[in-house]
């Protein structure tokens, strides 16, 4: 079992849904970006999202976009951002991390090599949103063998045709995004969301969590209680942005957190 199985597993046994927390790494630079990711844990966060900065971010926003832009610009590399994983693992042990990002930087480095590295640095699992499940033998099986979870991404638009191939080498847990469009457009309704999850938990039995337009406690709360839990990226990339003390953007994390393990 991955940290992630284990996580989910003692959420379920405890009756609670996830909080899963994003942050870009080394934005606005790695001193802060560690700083953010290594408060999460206590601030209530289960799973944490590492995206891995990239030129050409085709499912993100724009505040997503302008996270890796500032992080690009201040150097910061796959290593750096493996570092940051080595960084944060010297302290804590348990908390599993998602590496998120585009398949670019991995394919440049070469597969079984930033597998290897990755397993090192103490990364539990892989979202990477531009390869879909035709690509599985690329990336997806080979890291499965490693030992590191790949989530897949379901949509609005995954109908009933396309689903099992989507969730056929899934594992950790399925991302469903409950906006058509990109991250932080629009804002998610658990109205909308209910019955994706139903149709999606009836093809699996990993959990299902909902991420896209989740910005306040109340929505974190609503989204979270018609799924597994949920998935907050921009609205604390945007806190980050603004130039508040980590301090206060944890409070605020920790707020989003109180509101998924509230439903």
């Amino acid at each position: 079992m991955t940290r992630i199985d284990t996580k989910f597993a003692q959420l379920a046994e405890q009756g609670k849904k996830a909080f899963v927390a994003y942050i870009m790494a080394g934005d606005p630079d790695v001193d802060r970006s560690l700083e953010l990711m290594k408060g999460m844990p206590e601030a209530g966060v289960d799973v944490i999202e590492l995206g891995l900065p990239f030129t050409d971010p085709m499912a993100d926003g724009e505040t997503i976009q302008l996270a890796g832009q500032r992080a690009l610009d201040g150097g910061m590399t796959l290593d750096k951002t493996l570092q940051m994983v080595r960084d944060f693992r010297a302290t804590d042990n348990t908390t599993p991390i998602v590496l998120m990002g585009y398949y670019n930087p991995i394919y440049s480095r070469g597969v079984d090599r930033f597998l290897v590295d990755a397993n090192e640095a103490g990364i539990d699992g892989l979202i990477i949103v531009d390869l879909p499940p035709e690509e599985d033998e690329e990336l997806c099986i080979p890291a499965q063998k490693a030992g590191l979870n790949f989530i897949r991404l379901a949509t609005p638009t995954t109908d009933d045709k396309r689903l099992p191939k989507v969730l056929q080498n899934t594992s950790g847990f399925v991302y469903y995004v409950s906006i058509t469009g990109i991250t932080g457009a629009a804002a998610a309704q658990a109205t909308d969301v209910a019955p994706e999850v139903s149709r999606i938990k009836a093809k699996t039995d990993l959990p299902v969590i909902v991420g896209f337009g989740i910005r306040t406690p109340e929505t974190a709360r609503d989204i979270a209680s018609v799924a597994d839990g949920c998935v907050v990226g921009s609205a604390i990339v945007s806190e980050m942005a603004s130039g508040k003390p980590v301090s206060d953007v944890l409070a605020f994390v920790k707020s989003l957190a109180d509101g998924a393990h509230s439903a």
